[in-house]
């Protein structure tokens, strides 16, 4: 079953066919534009949407025909409503032009599904969904089963990397250059407190961690910071990725499940992938194209729910809030 499928659900505008879990084509453009206000700006973010999604559209149908589409999928949610309606909009006017049929995707579903484009995984195991909006825990117990055992309390762990960037001067989005600078400095030149969580012993916190990194540098000089930027980095992201791994070792035991899944845009980070690989024995990651925001994963899980015989109807909107 070849799908058609699309992911606006913030700052990635990303058009993807794909048939079954074989992922055809995949164009995916990053939003530039918001670098410079430090975040996301959610009326730019749609704009961009609108200015790309049909050329992108246009690259991915000269592989395969329109005429060869089965369905469309497209990400309604979580995310921003005004990203999410673009990708809506688009999907169901196309849908309805082809008169082929439509479903609406979860963007952490989608998160989940991509780990199968390049890995045959056993069911059951354990999901770490990490990325700038998201950090959630996972018992996926088969295709379409999920339990959400544990999520963050505060911030998710890429929004963490990007405040702390932001603490820093280093630009955003900052999880990718505080990776960068962390190789070459010492994790243990600043011990940063443990979370201390009052409420689910699967649950995540990042905003304490953020508070001391805040704290330590209120009265460092600017040489200082400057001298020490690859230690203070290695530091910081030593403590977020703890956080998330500790928590992880936890649920293992609890649930006596070996295998882990770690996705979404965080799962990038070189640090929490070698982490990951030396405490547990049988952990998998997506490839990279598909950690960050992307329409392959949404396609996928897509083209799984409408074989199964899963349907949106026509009201289906943007649930900026949907949970798993």
């Amino acid at each position: 079953m070849k799908i058609l499928a699309f992911e606006t659900s913030c700052d990635e505008t990303s058009v993807a066919i794909v048939e079954d879990f074989n992922v055809i084509v995949n164009y995916t453009r990053q939003q530039l534009v918001h670098s410079e206000f430090g975040g996301v700006v959610p009326e730019l973010a749609a704009r961009e949407h609108i200015r790309y999604i049909y050329q992108l559209t246009k690259l991915a149908l000269k592989e395969v025909s329109l005429s060869e589409i089965e369905g469309i999928a497209f990400t309604y949610g979580p995310g921003l409503a005004s990203s999410l309606l673009i990708g809506i909009t688009f999907g169901k006017t196309i849908s309805q032009l082809i008169n082929k049929p439509f479903i609406g995707i979860n963007h952490l579903e989608g998160h989940i599904f991509s780990i199968f484009i390049n890995n045959k995984v056993d069911f059951p195991f354990l999901c770490l969904i990490v990325s700038g909006g998201h950090t959630e825990l996972v018992l996926v117990e088969d295709f379409l089963k999920y339990k959400v055992i544990g999520y963050t309390l505060d911030d998710a762990i890429g929004e963490a990397f990007d405040k702390g960037a932001k603490m820093l001067n280093l630009g955003y989005p900052g999880g990718p250059t505080i990776d960068k600078l962390s190789k070459s400095g010492n994790k243990d030149f600043i011990k940063f407190p443990k979370p201390k969580i009052k409420s689910g012993k699967f649950n995540f916190s990042f905003s304490g961690i953020k508070t001391s990194l805040r704290l330590y540098l209120k009265d460092k000089s600017e040489e200082f910071i400057k001298e020490h930027i690859s230690d203070i980095c290695a530091s910081y992201q030593e403590a977020l990725i703890d956080t998330v791994l500790d928590t992880t070792l936890k649920a293992i035991k609890e649930y006596n499940i070996s295998r882990i899944c770690v996705v979404a845009g965080v799962s990038l980070n070189s640090r929490l992938r070698e982490k990951f690989k030396e405490q547990i024995d049988e952990v998998y990651f997506p490839l990279p194209e598909y950690c960050m925001d992307n329409a392959a994963m949404i396609g996928v899980a897509g083209a799984y729910r409408l074989k199964k015989g899963y349907r949106s109807n026509l009201d289906i909107s943007a649930e900026p809030n949907l949970e798993l």
